[in-house]
């Protein structure tokens, strides 16, 4: 185990609500998406509506993200570790467009594609797509739900690690404190 890690610089709190917003409603909508059959009927509404705003948040996040750089990693990171944190987070950003999209694909594909309301408040339309593509969709919106369960998982276990067994600051470098 190594001591704690020099204090690096912290996330703007404009990182941070885009962080802590869209982790919370990914997470719900993991939850949806596999218990919606069993435990949550009629929650598939809401499901649409949320991943809807994960992609817009996504995009907003990805434009407001290429005028602010990230904090750098401190130096003690090793390189494994660093290559290992950016894939991550490339693929994560990677499926929090790719799964809402083929989300949406699946439900435009029908004989009779329906808008999907955003919380009752406006509906979005269906996607110019065929049948074909819709079941694309649907393969790969289940496929890229696995995946993502397994990456956020794994980029909490490595959040957890950091702060509890590696004592250092990456954590904290993206939580509300103050300043």
């Amino acid at each position: 185990m190594r001591g704690p890690v020099a204090a690096s610089p912290r996330y703007s709190q404009v990182a941070i609500v885009f962080h802590w917003t869209i982790a919370a409603l990914v997470v719900a909508n993991l939850a949806i998406g596999l218990l919606h059959e069993s435990l949550l009927s009629g929650t598939i509404p809401l499901h649409k509506a949320i991943g809807l705003t994960v992609l817009a948040l996504t995009a907003a996040r990805i434009v407001w993200r290429l005028g602010h750089r990230p904090p750098p990693l401190p130096a003690e990171i090793p390189v494994w570790a660093r290559g290992s944190a950016h894939a991550l987070h490339a693929t994560l950003y990677f499926l929090m467009i790719a799964m809402p999209m083929t989300g949406w694909a699946m439900g435009s594909g029908r004989d009779v594609p329906r808008p999907v309301s955003w919380f009752g408040l406006f509906d979005v339309p269906p996607l110019p797509i065929g049948k074909a593509a819709a079941g694309v969709g649907h393969e790969a919106h289940e496929i890229l739900g696995w995946v993502m369960l397994a990456l956020v998982a794994i980029h909490v276990a490595a959040a957890l690690r950091h702060h509890f067994l590696l004592r250092d600051d990456l954590l904290a470098r993206m939580s509300f404190r103050a300043r």
